[in-house]
């Protein structure tokens, strides 16, 4: 995708979404932390129950390490692969008391010592929490940025490294959520909705026009010429 289809791309989807962020609930950086380990293999809407109850009782690394493994099972056993995720929580919550006052820290380093926590999630926290610029590629993202030529690779870090590159700047902070939304209610897996995509003009998928893209596209036209329409009239 050419650098003035990229900067389209974006102020299109800031357009759609101004104010972009997870779809996680949180009220502080350690509750995102717990959140983010407990989302890999889940979705949202899954974790947010389950931390709706964890939070109520326990939401700071004192309280969590006090149910211990087995209380926190209990609170976390709707999600997938709880037994491993409590675990890594309770060694997490552990180090956070330990190395870092019980706060978690605004550094990548020291995230990713933590455990349960890889580069994806320092990459989420980091840029949530803390407004760093990063990208958190998922699924979503990595097919997104492939799909539609935004950001080709083969690997999770080949596609953070050039959307990290060809991103403008000005968007960097909050492409990683536009991109991830995106993905997540339009340019789904199995059935994208390219027939009501603000983006399907500068897409380079070359199946788009199977999903209806043709219409979206029309309509994008249209709206431009009336915008040229009502801007010369009123010169």
């Amino acid at each position: 995708m050419k650098p003035k289809h990229i900067n389209e791309f974006f102020e299109r989807l800031q357009a759609q979404r101004p104010d972009p962020t997870t779809e996680l609930v949180y009220h502080s950086p350690f509750e995102l932390l717990i959140a983010v380990i407990l989302s890999a293999q889940m979705t949202d809407v899954g974790v947010n129950k389950a931390t709706a109850k964890l939070f109520a009782v326990a939401n700071t690394p004192a309280s969590i390490l006090a149910l211990g493994v087995d209380g926190l099972k209990e609170y976390i056993k709707t999600i997938n692969f709880y037994t491993a995720k409590a675990n890594n929580i309770i060694k997490t919550c552990q180090m956070l008391i330990e190395l870092h006052a019980g706060q978690v820290p605004d550094d990548r380093k020291a995230l990713e010592a933590l455990a349960g926590v890889g580069r994806k999630t320092a990459n989420v926290v980091l840029n949530t929490a803390f407004g760093h610029p990063t990208m958190a590629v998922d699924t979503h993202i990595f097919r997104v940025s492939n799909r539609t030529g935004l950001a080709p690779a083969k690997t999770v870090e080949g596609v953070e490294k050039k959307l990290l590159k060809v991103v403008p700047k000005r968007y960097l902070t909050n492409a990683h959520h536009w991109i991830l939304l995106h993905g997540r209610y339009t340019c789904k897996a199995r059935k994208p909705l390219c027939a009501s995509c603000i983006v399907a003009d500068l897409c380079q998928w070359p199946d788009k026009y199977e999903f209806g893209a043709a219409k979206a596209i029309k309509q994008l036209q249209d709206n431009l010429s009336s915008l040229e329409s009502s801007n010369a009239s009123s010169t």
